[in-house]
């Protein structure tokens, strides 16, 4: 339903860790991501074991719960960006993540993220990942700044 935003996220293929967008507004998003069984990840963490690194899991969080999020705020309150060049450009600049279950290979997790505030393009969010099952997985505090960056060719 709101799947237009990813046309906007700075990430392409490899590094793009959401599939779809269900919920979008200015106070909150939720989204989800199916890991890829082959992702690059899974061959050396661990042989034989594959479990999801905690760093992916991290992304995947940030991705959906503070860019998507940001993104659409800047784009709501931004108006005389329009013709401008650049593409909006997202700088994490803080998590405070806490993990309770592993992810595996070929598993759904969803991100639901609720914004704390957003000021001075910086925002800051209460996220939470879960399991298909609706499980914990992981929840924390994301914070960074959006912004414009000029390409210069």
């Amino acid at each position: 339903m709101y799947n237009y935003i990813l046309e906007k996220l700075p990430y392409k293929s490899s590094f793009r860790f959401i599939d779809n967008v269900s919920e979008l507004n200015e106070n909150g998003v939720t989204g989800d991501y199916t890991l890829e069984k082959d992702a690059f990840f899974y061959e050396d963490h661990f042989p034989g074991q594959p479990i999801t690194p905690g760093v992916i899991l991290i992304e995947i969080m940030a991705q959906i719960g503070l860019v998507i999020l940001g993104i659409f705020i800047i784009n709501l309150s931004d108006n005389s960006s329009e013709g401008q060049e650049g593409i909006l450009f997202p700088l994490l600049t803080s998590t405070d993540v806490s993990f309770y279950k592993m992810v595996l290979p070929g598993q759904k997790v969803t991100v639901v993220s609720k914004k704390e505030y957003f000021r001075f393009n910086k925002l800051k969010c209460n996220v939470q990942m879960f399991d298909e099952s609706g499980e914990l997985v992981a929840r924390g505090i994301f914070a960074g700044t959006i912004g414009k960056v000029k390409i210069k060719s």
